[in-house]
């Protein structure tokens, strides 16, 4: 497995993680089970939010983790805040931010968590607030590293004004079929192609400029989890593409897409979000791959682009 360190965050970290939100539908057994496999393979970084099934993937995972054998202090566990589906809102308020945590601890059965990202941006977030609900956290050792999900570089300029901790992290949706982090800077100026709009204010450099580690989330989906291009029948040159480079190296389809985001020299982290040890191990054979420049640019046309 691949690590990284983060700058002014946690070290030799797995540039796969684990995302756990699909948790719930296992057992406790099975869950351990997963753990287990994702560990042995040398994935050591779990991803949960709160409004993963309303706080079950974090209870499932805090009661299978019991049942692996694996020391807490072995492994990175990061959890999301602020989402309430149950009551359509975002909420970055001080006191919902120490109010999930908690939870959080309490369900994931840890004194403490690794990482604690704020999750999509809160329309009317008071940066002060959310700078003293870090503060909080941070002195009394229940998180030690802070960042967000899915905000934009104007959002966390804000932030970095009043927070005193580092924001290390900063997860967002790319992969073969969303590239819209990188498109608009291809495109730039062209008026023949939507691709030229800039749907993300530059977050993919600023996060560069700012020692943010961009953890990408849905690697192998179509869109707002339409399901996955690999073997679509919609996606027949990507297809096509990532067979023929994964025979080349001996792995599958999967772990070549995987590989294609973790080429980029951002030093991304890519989120599985799969519950089957067998595809994951497939996912973690990226570790293998190492993409040559022209075998990346092979796989972003295949994806559907053109070069302008």
């Amino acid at each position: 497995m691949k690590t990284i360190n983060v700058v002014n965050g946690p070290q030799n970290i797995s540039r796969i993680i684990l995302g756990c939100m699909r948790m719930p539908a296992l057992s406790t057994d099975e869950a351990a089970n997963m753990i287990n496999s994702a560990f042995q393979m040398g994935i050591n970084f779990y991803d949960h939010a709160t409004c993963y099934g309303n706080g079950e993937a974090e209870s499932r995972f805090g009661d299978a983790l019991q049942n692996t054998g694996i020391k807490r202090e072995e492994i990175f566990i990061q959890s999301k805040c602020g989402l309430h589906f149950d009551r359509n809102e975002f909420d970055w308020t001080g006191a919902d931010i120490l109010k999930s945590v908690e939870e959080s601890l309490r369900r994931l059965k840890t004194d403490y968590l690794d990482v604690l990202l704020l999750h999509r941006p809160d329309l009317i977030f008071d940066p002060e607030e959310v700078a003293d609900a870090f503060d909080r956290l941070y002195s009394s050792g229940k998180v030690e590293y802070f960042g967000v999900s899915n905000v934009t570089p104007g959002e966390l300029k804000l932030l970095k004004k009043y927070v005193k901790q580092p924001l290390v992290f900063n997860q967002l949706q790319f992969s073969l079929d969303q590239t819209q982090l990188i498109d608009q800077a291809m495109y730039l100026n062209n008026m023949t192609t939507d691709r030229s709009i800039d749907r993300d204010n530059g977050i993919l450099d600023y996060c560069r400029l700012n020692d943010i580690t961009i953890q990408a989330w849905s690697p192998l989906q179509i869109g707002m989890f339409k399901g996955c291009f690999i073997d679509h029948p919609d996606y027949p040159k990507l297809n096509e593409a990532l067979k023929r480079i994964g025979e080349k190296y001996g792995v599958g389809k999967s772990a070549v897409a995987i590989a294609w985001i973790l080429r980029h020299p951002a030093k991304m982290q890519a989120i599985a979000g799969t519950m089957n040890p067998e595809h994951l191990k497939e996912i973690c054979d990226a570790a293998k791959v190492d993409l040559t420049h022209h075998e990346w640019y092979e796989l972003y046309l295949a994806s559907g682009k053109f070069l302008p």
